[in-house]
């Protein structure tokens, strides 16, 4: 009898104790109550408690969480009616201040997200509002963060998923898009055909100028080949009057030859000359050309007394006198 009353016992300690441990899963902290009042909060892994006093009310999940937004419709500063909708990221960091500072922690920051959204959107303009959309979540995140400090949370991020105008602003929308587009090709096309004048123009006036000093380089070129080709004339016909001064016939004779050759040489390369006919006095010009030799000589210094040429013979023609 007394064994079977200590087998008993033996067993009803060992329910006992397994009714006072309780495991608690990784990313959760669970609350202790004692008589319906809170004691503590157990951690993650084995806790033990005491039976029928102890019990576990809340198992709050301190994982970070995300929490939709639902639709919004929502009127702006200026009177347009959009639609909105986002997405709000939260973790609890104090598990007794979410379980009993507040009703339904997911309805209350739903319901917080919500009312911030349409206060912080209704101020602002339907161009801001779609043109700013971390500035909104920026001052959703701040102001939802600070409201929910009080319940142990944590809000990590704010995000605006969809902003839906009105079809007829999209529609003025993608008009006045189109319009502005159009216009800066116009303001592009207008640059480039300016830029392509103002080329043209510079490679114009280039060439003018290239133009002009080639002419201004020819044109000194040919005073320069003048004036060297005067001042030979002006030295040979100095040399001429010094030998004519000097007493010398052959300088004369050598100035009338020269321009006598220089006369015979435009009659040969005349284009309608096709026959020449030379006068009885050309036969002069080889005597002229023998004094030329000879102020040749005199010019070289050579006062040897020489030979004078025979006469040269007179070439016969039509004109030509018969020989004695």
């Amino acid at each position: 009898m007394a064994l079977t009353l200590a087998g008993l016992l033996l067993l009803l300690v060992f329910l006992y104790l397994m009714m006072g441990m309780k495991v608690v899963r990784q990313g959760y902290q669970y609350t202790i109550e004692r008589f319906g009042k809170f004691t503590g909060t157990a951690q993650p892994g084995l806790t033990f408690i005491v039976p029928v006093f102890d019990r576990i009310g809340r198992k709050v999940n301190m994982m970070e969480q995300v929490l939709d937004i639902p639709g919004q419709e929502i009127i702006t500063k200026d009177n347009a009616m959009v639609a909105v909708d986002g997405v709000v990221f939260f973790q609890v960091l104090h598990a007794a201040k979410a379980a009993y500072e507040v009703s339904d922690l997911y309805v209350a920051i739903m319901q917080l997200a919500t009312t911030n959204l349409r206060t912080v959107m209704g101020s602002m303009d339907l161009d801001e509002l779609l043109s700013k959309r971390d500035e909104i979540n920026a001052r959703l995140l701040a102001v939802v963060d600070q409201a929910t400090e009080a319940w142990g949370v944590k809000i990590t991020r704010v995000e605006l998923k969809d902003i839906r105008p009105p079809a007829d602003i999209v529609n003025a929308m993608t008009r006045q898009m189109k319009a502005e587009r159009e216009k800066r090709a116009t303001i592009l096309e207008s640059e480039a055909a300016r830029q392509n004048g103002i080329n043209r123009a510079e490679g114009l006036k280039q060439a003018q100028i290239l133009e002009a000093e080639g002419r201004k380089e020819a044109a000194f070129r040919d005073a320069e080949a003048r004036e060297r080709s005067a001042q030979a004339e002006a030295t040979a016909t100095k040399l001429v009057s010094d030998a004519i001064e000097g007493g010398s016939t052959q300088a004369i004779n050598y100035f009338i030859a020269q321009k006598y050759v220089e006369a015979i040489g435009k009659f040969a390369t005349s284009p309608n000359a096709k026959t020449i006919l030379f006068p009885v006095e050309a036969t002069q010009l080889m005597g002229t050309l023998g004094g030329i030799g000879e102020l040749a000589k005199s010019a070289l210094g050579d006062m040897s007394a020489t030979p004078a040429p025979p006469a040269p013979t007179r070439p016969r023609g039509p004109f030509a006198e018969p020989a004695q």
